[in-house]
């Protein structure tokens, strides 16, 4: 789908619609042009002491000093049945570099943009008053909330701004893998994030296409090509699988899984269940959700199924486990 019904601002950037922009402000997301960021749950929940996010747990990172963000906020090339985000409002695949803005522009903007839905926690007697001061310095930035930030054409610039500043500890990016060429542009202009995450919700051709739901031709080619970046790659990687009950969830699966995730032999591999939230309530029953005891026993079997990995935490609230791979091993906490 070309672009030439997007909305523009005067000077010639793209903007999101006003009509969708009302409805994701109504939904507490920031937004400038097409970027979007947003406080997630547990970011949230961290400013009252109330808990931390399992990345967190699993990985060190600070909650409440977390910022999610996209530069892509209403674009993506897939329809994923399990996405909490409002992606029946993504309208277009493209988004030409000419008309993007700055990536300096976007990351101050939007940090802007979460004052202000930080806001109000400076008035709650229950918030951390050290927190909230802090917070307004993030030390992580995932690049993962809403869209396909891959598609973003100027992404290498935004890595690369966000390493400079001075607080920054790290820098996620979380892809769908339908632009391996993005991937690879990142590489060659030295602009990796400190941990790049592939979602992986299908195993073989047919559900891949069932579950995403793409809309490109070539998807799967386009998604196997990315898995096969993360053998290579000179950063830490991570193969996410949200598990959904009546779709990609059986003990049999699991060595399906193994299969194509030794492809990629990825440093971590999260699985994760499917959660009942945002706009996939719309799709989804809460009957396709796993306790964690089913996660944890689908991951126990891909453990089984993949020699050298090994199962390194989970947890309880987010429903969420991960493998670690013991061949390639990289320290789990970022220091």
């Amino acid at each position: 789908m070309s672009c030439s019904d997007e909305y523009y601002a005067s000077n010639g950037l793209i903007q999101i619609r006003p009509r969708i922009r009302e409805q994701l402000t109504k939904a507490k997301y920031g937004v400038y042009n097409h970027s979007t960021v947003e406080l997630c749950h547990w970011t949230k929940k961290s400013f009252l002491n109330e808990g931390s996010c399992y990345k967190h747990k699993f990985y060190g990172i600070d909650t409440h000093r977390c910022m999610e963000f996209s530069p892509a906020g209403m674009y993506c090339e897939n329809r994923c049945i399990y996405c909490w985000r409002p992606m029946e409002f993504y309208e277009h695949i493209e988004m030409p570099e000419h008309a993007v803005d700055d990536p300096k522009d976007i990351v101050e903007n939007l940090l802007a943009e979460r004052y202000r839905l930080m806001s109000g926690y400076f008035g709650n007697p229950d918030a951390d008053k050290a927190k909230l001061k802090e917070a307004l310095m993030p030390t992580h930035y995932a690049i993962s909330l809403s869209g396909e930030p891959t598609m973003y054409p100027r992404l290498p610039e935004l890595i690369k701004y966000l390493k400079s500043l001075k607080n920054t500890r790290s820098v996620f990016l979380v892809t769908n893998g339908q632009e391996p060429e993005m991937l690879y542009r990142l590489e060659h202009e030295d602009a990796l994030p400190t941990q790049l995450y592939l979602s992986t919700n299908a195993p073989d051709k047919r559900l891949f296409y069932i579950i995403n739901k793409p809309r490109l031709r070539d998807a799967w080619d386009r998604w196997l090509e990315s898995l096969r970046f993360l053998s290579r790659v000179n950063t830490r990687t991570v193969v996410r699988i949200t598990l959904i009950r009546s779709y990609n969830y059986s003990l049999a699966l699991a060595k399906d899984f193994a299969d194509i995730i030794r492809i990629g032999d990825p440093h971590f591999i999260e699985v994760k269940s499917y959660m009942h939230v945002g706009n996939s309530i719309n799709r989804l029953s809460a009957d396709e959700m796993l306790s964690i005891g089913e996660v944890l026993e689908f991951t126990k079997a891909l453990e089984y199924w993949l020699d050298g990995y090994a199962l390194y935490d989970y947890s309880i609230q987010s429903r969420v486990a991960v493998l670690q791979n013991t061949r390639r091993y990289v320290d789990p906490i970022i220091r």
